[in-house]
């Protein structure tokens, strides 16, 4: 059985959700046991690691972190346009704050990682007297749980720098007071329990949990953020900042770094476990477009290193995973948002790996025609093809055509598309860029009714080919690189990349960000690349205007990029600030630069 996780009541020490596996649903909940009875029963024990494993946010949330670079914008603002103008301070996060009333970035930060670190550290406490039948689950239920204090730690390395690193659990009357330690040995602490948790986890199992590819996995992608410019700067960004040791390495050989990256994403590699879902090289576009699309709808492939499973997490309105309710268009009565913009849209290349450009002539008058197979399985735009109209819109379009411009009819009256703004259907949802999500999203499903289960690849193979690709580049080994670039082009049907140079890197950049696109990299790989004052620049979508016959078919689309939302960019969001309350709980915290 696979043992999928569900939520429960709240547990013990874990301050946050909670879950448990099919079997043990059955059972009392864990808030009704003493802790001593908990850490007597084996069972009991892996719910606890359960619970652990739903502190891990939920992409799917009403706020993705696609909202917050330049992939996405959420259409309701609920404070993110302050958070893409770099206006957080220690005493205003947005949503990234945890009282924030929706979002789930806030799960991702200081508080919540933390909370979901000291339930590792009590378990690593408590595990040796467990009465386990057989050392296999132990081990296994161990490796688990370094794993997950791994993925917390890096998680606040991520978006912090160096952090406190706790191994103990506190009490009340212990001192809370800790300094950070340096961003050097958050990282070494990292890769050592990736270490740790790979000698104990099996190679295959349930991949909503963690085996062995995962934890290596995890530290494929610790090791590239490490090695990359952003932490090997000595902040020279950062204006004078006297504590660089804290974002970032102050000492060593960057080169030694990327070794490091490119040895640990080859360890994944020579598992012999994972493979590029689909056809390695499919014979038409339609068939890449299918190839890339099919690998976010099913419950497990080949490809597929660690999975996030969303099945009722937490409630079933705002706080739910439901993307296709959240993001698709609102003439099928969907929210439409967090829409993709057009910048992100922008980089998908045309068919023959040529840049798309809004001045060549051509490709303005015919903006959707010959992209990227990836392009079509990502994006939802004017005139593309989705689902069947709810019932009471069919009428109107029989057909379910996405409309997201303005259309003159014969007699001159000028009408909205049915998944604009203004709308017949829903007026007060809908996208500004002119654009909506077709990745990850069940087409099969009316999504204004039902929620899809599917679940979300926080470690796919796709992502371990192309960190093995950018440590070969930062080497010098270039030949090396492309074979891996062009094998994750080839399955989508894109012809090989053939540069050298500066060229390549910027190729191998675009080509993480279309393949990785809403999966929570381009928020940090702007910043490890220092390249995010080019990503902060104002939010584009795009403007279509047509002609309607009587019948309601639509010709003569004309497309013009607009601006749709002011952004900014300040060095001191390369990282987050340590919240205001935190500082003053902690006197020995040192705050990040330019805060």
């Amino acid at each position: 059985m696979k043992k999928r996780i569900y939520p429960i009541l709240l547990a013990l020490a874990l301050a946050g959700t909670t879950s448990c596996d099919t079997g043990i649903l059955e059972q009392t909940p864990l808030g009704d046991y003493s802790d001593a009875a908990v850490w007597q029963d084996p069972a009991l024990v892996e719910t606890f690691v359960n619970n652990i494993y739903l502190g891990i946010p939920s992409p799917f949330h009403t706020i993705m972190l696609a909202n917050l670079v330049d992939e996405a914008q959420f259409n309701a603002d609920w404070e993110t346009g302050n958070v893409t103008k770099s206006q957080i301070t220690p005493s205003y996060l947005g949503v990234f704050d945890d009282g924030f009333w929706v979002s789930h970035e806030r799960y991702m930060t200081w508080n919540s990682s933390y909370k979901n670190i000291r339930a590792c550290n009590l378990f690593l406490e408590k595990i040796e007297a467990v009465p386990f039948d057989n050392q296999v689950d132990k081990d296994r239920l161990t490796g688990e749980v370094l794993f997950l204090r791994a993925y917390f730690y890096h998680g606040l390395a991520s978006f912090y720098g160096g952090v406190p690193l706790i191994t103990d659990t506190y009490t009340l009357t212990d001192d809370f007071t800790a300094p950070r330690n340096t961003y050097e040995e958050v990282i070494a602490f990292v890769s050592e329990e990736c270490d740790k948790a790979a000698a104990l986890l099996p190679e295959s199992g349930d991949k909503a949990r963690a085996t062995k590819g995962a934890a290596l996995a995890l530290k494929s992608r610790v090791l590239l953020y490490a090695a990359s410019d952003l932490h090997n700067s000595n902040a020279s960004w950062a204006g004078g900042y006297s504590n660089p040791e804290l974002v970032g390495y102050t000492s060593g050989d960057q080169q030694a770094r990327w070794q490091a990256a490119k040895d640990a994403a080859k360890a994944v590699m020579d598992l012999g476990l994972y493979s590029l879902f689909g056809e390695a090289n499919p014979t038409s576009a339609e068939a890449a477009t299918a190839n890339y699309a099919n690998i976010f709808l099913n419950n497990g492939n080949s490809e597929d290193i660690f999975l996030q499973f969303n099945d009722n997490l937490r409630n079933g309105n705002w706080d739910a995973p439901n993307p296709g309710l959240f993001t698709g268009p609102n003439g099928w009565h969907n929210w439409g948002e967090s829409s993709p913009i057009g910048q992100l849209v922008d980089r998908y290349e045309m068919s023959d790996g040529t840049a798309f450009s809004w001045d060549n002539p051509a490709q303005k008058a015919n903006p959707y025609e010959n992209r990227d197979p990836r392009f079509y399985a990502s994006i939802l735009y004017e005139g593309a093809l989705w689902r069947p109209r709810p019932a009471d819109v069919q009428a109107a379009d029989p057909i379910g055509i996405v409309q997201v411009g303005t259309y003159t009819k014969p007699d001159g009256t000028v009408v909205p598309g049915l998944d604009t703004r203004k709308g017949p259907i829903e007026d007060w949802n809908g996208s500004y860029t002119g654009y909506y999500l077709r990745k990850f999203i069940d087409p099969t499903i009316d999504h204004q009714y039902n929620k899809q289960t599917l679940p979300f690849r926080r470690f796919r193979y796709a992502e371990i080919l192309l960190n093995y690709a950018e440590a070969c580049i930062e080497l010098g080994q270039e030949d090396e690189a492309k074979t891996y670039i062009n094998q994750v082009r080839a399955r989508s049907g894109m012809p090989p990349v053939t540069e050298s140079g500066q060229a390549l890197v910027e190729r191998y950049r675009n080509e993480r960000s279309i393949e990785l696109a809403y999966e929570e990299q381009r928020f940090f790989d702007v910043r490890r690349w220092m390249i995010a004052d080019k990503a902060y620049q104002d939010a584009k979508g795009v403007s279509v205007t047509g002609t309607m016959t009587a019948d309601g078919a639509i010709s003569n689309r004309k497309y013009a990029p607009i601006v749709i939302q002011d952004r900014e960019w300040n060095p001191r969001f390369y990282f987050l600030p340590i919240e205001i309350d935190e500082m003053n709980r902690n006197e020995l915290l040192i705050q990040n630069p330019l805060y």
